[in-house]
C-alpha cells in the first residue's frame, strides 16, 4: 500500500485532531480511521512515537483518565497550528487524495479478485464440458463434471471466506493493541482453535 502521509504531515494531523478536543491514543487512531473510510488505520507503533515527540516539544500534555492516557493540545500546539495553517490545508487535501487512492487499490484488488474468481469458473466448465463425452443427438453432462464444477465453486469461495476471516481479525488485533495489550498466549491459542476448525471441516468432507 502506498504511504498515507508525507513526512512529517501525521504530526501536524494529530495536533488538529487534538486541537477539536483531548483525545486517548485509541480515539486518535479511530478519528484516522474515520476520516479515511476504514480504509487507513495506524498501527499503535505509528501514534504513540509522534504523540511522545509532540509532548517533548510541549505540544501536547497527557493526563491519566482511569487506566486511559489522554492527550490535550497546549497552548504553544495551537500557536504551531496557527502558524502552520497553510500546511494544514495541504495536509486536508492531501488526506482526502489518499481517500481517494486507497478507495482505488481496494476496489482494484476486488475487482481483481472476481476476475480471477470468473476466470477460474469459466476455466472449470470449459474443462466439464471437455470431458463430457460427445452423444449423437447431442452433448450429456456427465455427473463428475457437475461435481468438479461444484467443488471448484466451494474452494473458491471459501478462499474469499478465509481472506475475509484474516482481515477482520487483523483489524480486531490491531484494534486491540491500539488500547492494551495482545496476551502473548493470543497465538497458540489461534493456532489451536485454527486447527480445531481445519480437522472439523476435513472431518465432515471425508478426510
Amino acid at each position: 500500500m502506498t504511504p498515507v502521509f508525507a513526512h512529517g504531515s501525521l504530526r501536524l494531523y494529530l495536533l488538529s485532531l487534538l486541537a477539536e478536543q483531548p483525545r486517548h491514543g485509541y480515539e486518535l487512531i479511530q478519528a484516522l480511521s474515520d476520516r479515511f473510510g476504514g480504509t487507513y488505520i495506524p498501527s499503535a507503533g505509528t501514534i504513540y512515537p509522534r504523540l511522545a515527540k509532540l509532548e517533548d516539544e510541549g505540544l501536547v500534555t497527557k493526563s491519566t483518565d482511569g487506566r486511559k492516557t489522554v492527550y490535550e493540545i497546549t497552548d504553544a500546539g495551537r500557536e504551531e497550528l496557527l502558524a502552520r495553517e497553510g500546511d494544514l490545508d495541504a495536509i486536508e487535501t492531501e488526506v482526502s487524495d489518499s481517500v481517494r487512492r486507497l478507495a482505488d487499490e481496494v476496489r482494484f484488488s476486488v475487482t481483481e479478485a472476481m476476475k480471477s474468481l470468473r476466470a477460474d469458473l469459466a476455466s472449470a466448465k470449459r474443462q466439464a464440458r471437455e470431458d463430457v463425452p460427445a452423444q449423437s443427438s447431442g452433448t450429456a453432462a456427465e455427473p463428475g463434471a457437475a461435481i468438479r464444477l461444484e467443488s471448484n465453486r466451494a474452494l473458491h469461495e471459501a478462499d474469499l471466506v478465509l481472506n475475509e476471516f484474516r482481515q477482520q481479525l487483523r483489524a480486531d488485533l490491531r484494534r486491540r493493541a491500539a488500547v492494551a495489550r495482545v496476551p502473548a498466549a493470543t497465538v497458540p491459542e489461534l493456532r489451536r482453535r485454527l486447527d480445531e476448525v481445519r480437522a472439523g471441516i476435513l472431518a465432515s468432507i471425508g478426510h
